[in-house]
């Protein structure tokens, strides 16, 4: 559940910034008294009128679907329990024996051994998901290989 409250915490993050920088537009652009500025005190919208305008919204449109893409990759590659960065990329399979045997993967693993999370680099029948497996201690698991 914390996973899933401290996404949607960024998403509202990146709402309000996007909001903000919208509201900026509109008084640098009234501030400048740009021809956009009638259309906007009058109540009509200048996009599509005014190029600069329509130049403006269209970065605006991209910065906000980017922020929103980086948003979601982040929190991809979070702990679900803990929400820190997963660490320690490791490549397994091999591209040779990709069909035959296990295709190649990068696995990822929680700091503090929450869980490790597999995803494929080899995608042959359309995009699969990471798969998340739960630890309940992973070091004490790698102690205790050590010790035999």
């Amino acid at each position: 559940m914390k996973y899933w409250a401290f996404f949607v915490g960024k998403l509202a993050a990146v709402a309000a910034i996007a909001f903000g920088l919208k509201r900026l537009m509109y008084e640098v652009y009234l501030y400048i008294d740009a021809p956009a500025s009638i259309a906007i005190r009058s109540g009509h919208s200048p996009f599509l009128h005014d190029l600069s305008w329509t130049t403006a919204v269209m970065v605006h449109t991209v910065l906000s679907i980017g922020m929103v893409y980086l948003a979601i990759l982040d929190q991809k590659y979070r702990c679900r329990t803990c929400l820190r960065r997963l660490k320690m990329p490791v490549n397994s399979g091999s591209w040779d024996r990709a069909l035959i045997f296990e295709p190649p993967k990068t696995e990822y693993i929680c700091p503090y051994g929450h869980g490790t999370m597999s995803r494929k680099d080899l995608q042959l029948t359309g995009k699969e998901q990471e798969i998340w497996v739960e630890h309940k201690d992973i070091w004490e698991e790698l102690e205790s290989i050590g010790r035999k």
